[in-house]
C-alpha cells in the first residue's frame, strides 16, 4: 500500500511538472504575441521608430536601434516566463544544479552568440527587403538555408563548446560497442564525446550532432554515470538509427521546403495586412515586427505537422536500436530511466502529445518496441 502511494503521487508530480511547464509556456507565448499586436495597434512601435531615427538618419543603424529596443522590450515582458520554467520549476523539482548566476551567465553567453548572428542576418534581410520589395521572401529564403547549413556545419566545433566541456570517450568496452554498431553503416563520426550536462541539470541525455566532417556523437556525462553499458548502446543505436533512415537530410529538406513556403506565405499576409495598422509600406521600419506576428500563427499552424514527422522518425530510430543490439530489454529499461530522471510524462493526454511532443510519449515507444519479433 505504501509503495503504491508513493507510485501514485511520483506520477502526479510528474504530470504537474508537465503541466506547469506547459502552461507557462503557453501563457508566455501567448502575452509575447498580444504584447507585439499591441505595439503595433497602439502605434508605440512608431514611437520606437521615430526614437530610434534620433540616433541615426542611417536606415540600417536605426533598424538595429529598433531591434534593440524592441527586444529589451520583449525580453523584460519574457524574463517572469523564462526564469520561473527555467531555474524556478527545474529547482523545485530537483533537477538543476544551477545557481542563479550560473542560470543568468548561461543566458547572457546564449544572447551574446545570438546578437553576432541577428544583426548581419537582420541588415540582409532589410537590404533585400528595401531591393525586391515584396519579393524580398525569395533572397531571404535562400539566404537562411546557406546559413543553416553553415550553422549546423560549425555549432558542433565552435559554439557547443561555449556550453559544454567536451571530452573524448576514453578507450572502453562501450567505446568498442559504440565503433561496432558504426562499422555496420557507412558513417563516418569524427569523435565520440562526453560532455558535461551535469553542470546544468540532473537529466540525461544524447545527440547526433553536426553535418559533413564535423559529425559528432555526444553523451551527456548524466547518461554516462547512470546508465548501464548496455543501455547507452543503446541510445547510440538509437542516434544512429536517425542517420541510416537519412533523418538528418530529410529534416533539413522538410525545414527548407518550410522555410521558403513560411516566408512567401508571410511576405502575402504581411503585405495585405499593413493597413489594418496603418502602414502604407512593406519596408517601414515600424511595421517589420508584424512580420514576427505572422511568422509565429505560420509556425503555431505547422508545428503539429512536423512533430508528426519527427515522433515517425523517433519510432524508427527505436526499431533500428533493437533490431542493430537485440536487447529489447535494455531499450525498455533506458525508456524508463530516461523518463525517471527527465520527469518525462509517460501518458500525456492525446491532444497534448499532438500538438507539442516532438517525441513520442514513453509508454508508446515501449509498447512499439516490445512488438518487434
Amino acid at each position: 500500500m505504501i509503495i503504491l502511494l508513493y507510485m501514485n503521487e511520483t506520477t502526479h508530480d510528474v504530470k504537474r511538472y508537465n503541466r506547469t511547464k506547459l502552461v507557462v509556456s503557453l501563457i508566455g507565448g501567448v502575452i509575447s504575441f498580444l504584447l507585439t499586436i499591441g505595439l503595433l495597434a497602439s502605434g508605440y512601435t512608431v514611437t520606437i521608430e521615430q526614437l530610434s531615427y534620433s540616433f541615426s538618419s542611417n536606415v540600417y543603424v536605426t533598424l538595429i536601434i529598433f531591434s534593440a529596443i524592441f527586444g529589451i522590450i520583449s525580453g523584460i515582458v519574457s524574463f517572469p516566463f523564462s526564469f520561473y520554467s527555467g531555474f524556478i520549476l527545474e529547482h523545485r523539482y530537483k533537477l538543476s544544479n544551477q545557481t542563479f548566476v550560473q542560470w543568468m551567465w548561461e543566458s547572457v553567453k546564449g544572447m551574446l552568440i545570438a546578437v553576432p548572428l541577428f544583426i548581419p542576418l537582420a541588415l540582409i534581410f532589410y537590404f533585400f527587403l528595401l531591393t525586391f520589395m515584396v519579393h524580398w521572401w525569395l533572397p531571404v529564403a535562400i539566404t537562411l538555408f546557406i546559413v543553416s547549413i553553415g550553422l549546423s556545419r560549425i555549432a558542433p566545433i565552435v559554439i557547443l563548446p561555449l556550453f559544454y566541456k567536451l571530452t573524448p570517450l576514453e578507450d572502453s568496452p562501450l567505446k568498442e560497442k559504440i565503433l561496432s554498431l558504426t562499422a555496420s553503416t557507412s558513417m563516418y563520426v569524427e569523435g565520440i564525446y562526453s560532455f558535461n550536462l551535469s553542470k546544468t541539470t540532473k537529466k540525461a541525455n544524447a545527440a547526433f550532432t553536426g553535418i559533413g566532417k564535423s559529425k559528432r556523437i555526444l553523451l551527456g556525462d548524466t547518461l554516462i554515470e547512470n546508465f548501464s553499458e548496455d543501455e547507452i548502446e543503446t541510445v547510440f543505436a538509437h542516434e544512429l538509427g536517425h542517420y541510416s533512415h537519412g533523418h538528418i537530410w530529410k529534416g533539413i529538406v522538410v525545414g527548407t521546403v518550410s522555410i521558403f513556403v513560411g516566408l512567401y506565405l508571410t511576405s502575402l499576409a504581411y503585405s495585405a495586412s499593413l493597413l489594418w495598422f496603418g502602414f502604407t509600406s512593406i519596408s517601414q521600419i515600424a511595421a517589420l515586427p508584424l512580420l514576427t506576428v505572422w511568422l509565429s500563427v505560420y509556425s503555431i499552424v505547422t508545428s503539429p505537422f512536423g512533430n508528426i514527422l519527427s515522433r515517425k522518425h523517433e519510432f524508427e530510430a527505436d526499431r533500428y536500436a533493437v533490431e542493430q543490439t537485440k536487447n529489447k530489454t535494455a531499450f525498455v529499461s533506458t525508456m524508463n530511466k530516461l523518463g525517471e530522471m527527465n520527469l518525462a510524462d509517460r501518458t500525456p493526454h492525446p491532444l497534448v502529445e499532438f500538438l507539442f511532443y516532438s517525441h513520442p510519449s514513453i509508454e508508446k515507444r515501449i509498447q512499439t518496441v516490445e512488438q518487434i519479433v
